[in-house]
């Protein structure tokens, strides 16, 4: 590449319009990747490619759980960006902190829709591509309330357990392709995340930080960089990020003052 960088593939980011999503797709253009950044906030994705200082990153405005926006988006890439390598399955929400017995089916059924129905329903176009390539990788970004319970995670940590297990499961599936799979599983981290969570309440997803110095969208944008950068007889299979001073999914500011704590923030798709 004429500016130095080491060209890497094409990585494709859903999620990419903030928080982790958008960092991601930054740190890896950064590293040599041409970058599909998908999501639905077009002014967002338009800002995200502009102020990218490598021209690298391509924005794409299509929602993860309409599998007819994905195909439509996918199959109108530009020639240079069609040789997809890696697949960052970030795209992902959290709506309310009850507990189950006090829930909203609506929200329900939006976590489901999109983090697991969405995360497959991406899965499903691109990883054919990987495999016919005979290599790339898979990095499906979890979160810590999969392994570890906390006052109103219910619905949104079943959903994370899906992502954990399914991806294991498709590192087996995918024996002799070439194609490797990871987990990224973080903790609390500040970004808008809290904010969709709480309906826009600032305040209260302020409060949730208290007690916590958070994680930082770079700390996990870098955590799946460094799984891509792994060699490639090495796999690695699960990575958890957490807060130094976060004890698991209990004890802060959320879980104490609100009856419901929250041990990672996602992104949007």
């Amino acid at each position: 590449m004429s500016d130095g960088r080491e060209p890497r593939g094409t990585a494709l980011v859903s999620g990419a319009s903030s928080g982790f999503g958008a960092r991601i797709a930054q740190v890896l253009s950064s590293r040599g990747y041409a970058v599909i950044a998908l999501a639905r906030r077009a002014e967002r994705l338009k800002t995200l490619a502009e102020e990218d200082p490598f021209r690298a990153i391509l924005p794409v405005v299509a929602d993860v759980r309409d599998p007819d926006s994905l195909e439509r988006a996918l199959s109108e890439l530009p020639v240079e960006y069609r040789d997809i390598s890696v697949l960052v399955n970030n795209a992902g929400l959290s709506k309310g902190f009850g507990p189950l017995q006090q829930g909203s089916p609506p929200h329900w059924r939006e976590m489901i829709d999109t983090n697991v129905t969405g995360l497959l329903n991406l899965t499903e176009i691109v990883l054919p591509r990987l495999v016919a390539r005979g290599s790339g990788h898979v990095v499906n970004v979890g979160s810590i309330a999969a392994e570890y319970p906390y006052m109103g995670g219910n619905v949104y940590a079943a959903t994370k357990a899906f992502v954990h297990q399914l991806s294991l499961n498709m590192r087996v599936d995918l024996q002799g392709t070439g194609v490797r799979v990871s987990c990224v599983a973080p903790g609390m981290a500040r970004t808008e995340f809290a904010q969709v969570r709480y309906e826009g309440d600032a305040e209260r997803a302020e409060a949730l930080y208290a007690d916590v110095t958070p994680l930082t969208a770079d700390d996990v944008a870098q955590g799946v960089a460094w799984c891509l950068d792994r060699p490639p007889h090495v796999n690695v299979n699960m990575i958890e990020l957490m807060p130094a001073d976060q004890p698991f999914g209990l004890g802060f500011a959320g879980s104490r003052n609100s009856g419901a704590g929250a041990p990672d923030e996602h992104d949007a798709s």
